[in-house]
């Protein structure tokens, strides 16, 4: 159970890491992406492929919004 909760703050701190890296540097969408997908991928070198994409379209969508 405690590794669970460190997974979610792991991925809690990229996802703020990454919408705030958005906000104040704005670029082209799909360059954006790759450039979360990435981060992600340095920061939680675990994380499976379709995981990935699935936080990536979230935090595109939270930062679109």
């Amino acid at each position: 159970m405690k590794s669970l909760g460190l997974v979610l703050a792991a991925l809690g701190g990229v996802a703020a890491g990454a919408a705030l890296g958005l906000l104040f540097a704005p670029e082209k969408g799909e360059k954006t992406r790759a450039q979360i997908r990435d981060y992600i991928k340095e920061k939680c070198p675990l994380i499976k492929s379709d995981r990935l994409e699935e936080i990536v379209n979230q935090i595109a969508a939270e930062i679109k919004d």
